[in-house]
């Protein structure tokens, strides 16, 4: 049954928005300063940025948005005051066979640990299985990372690929690890939620 009064972009406690390039790249330029997201959001090394350089990178992320439609690029924003708190991705869309990769990160320490990503994710899944209609996402965790692992766990995510220590990171080599969710899977769990 559709339901034409789901809220796409709103949770609990978040809701997903555009880029604000007037406020966002400073908040975003602390994020990159701060080696545990920089480790936890990023598979390439991690390094500070100016807010000049987030703001070109926002330019390049709407660019690519409009142009090549396989990347939709979402900020995370707290309901109670619309400050940026992480940001969300589904990218690398391969439309041919209904398969995308899913990113999301919550930038400030403080903002960690209260809930935010699973609200966020659920957004996510939503976005990518409703409106993009896609088949499976998939989601690329190093094996460090074991909050997001388990968020992802948590969501119905299965382990399908670990590539062995094939990230460095402060001197240790470390496991990547590929979770994918099919639509039909995550449909599942909602229909076992709402029952």
């Amino acid at each position: 049954m559709l339901n034409i009064q789901t809220q796409l972009f709103e949770a609990t406690d978040v809701r997903f928005g555009p880029i604000d390039h007037e406020t966002h790249p400073e908040i975003e330029s602390k994020w990159t300063h701060d080696a545990e997201f920089m480790r936890l959001m990023e598979l390439q090394p991690a390094r500070p940025l100016s807010p000049a350089m987030v703001k070109k990178q926002y330019e390049s992320i709407e660019k690519q948005m409009d142009e090549d439609k396989n990347l939709y690029y979402f900020t995370i924003r707290a309901r109670e005051d619309d400050r940026l708190i992480g940001k969300a991705l589904v990218e690398w869309i391969d439309w041919a066979n209904g398969n995308g990769f899913i990113r999301l990160g919550i930038g400030a320490a403080e903002d960690r640990r209260k809930g935010y990503g699973s609200q966020a994710l659920s957004m996510l899944l939503y976005y990518c299985f409703r409106e993009l209609n896609l088949y499976r996402v998939t989601a690329v965790v190093p094996a460090y990372n074991e909050g997001a692992i388990r968020l992802f766990q948590k969501f119905g995510f299965m382990e399908e690929i670990r590539r062995r220590k094939a990230m460095h990171r402060d001197g240790e080599f470390w496991d990547l690890v590929s979770f994918s969710l099919l639509n039909s899977e995550w449909q599942a769990q909602r229909m076992q939620a709402s029952a």
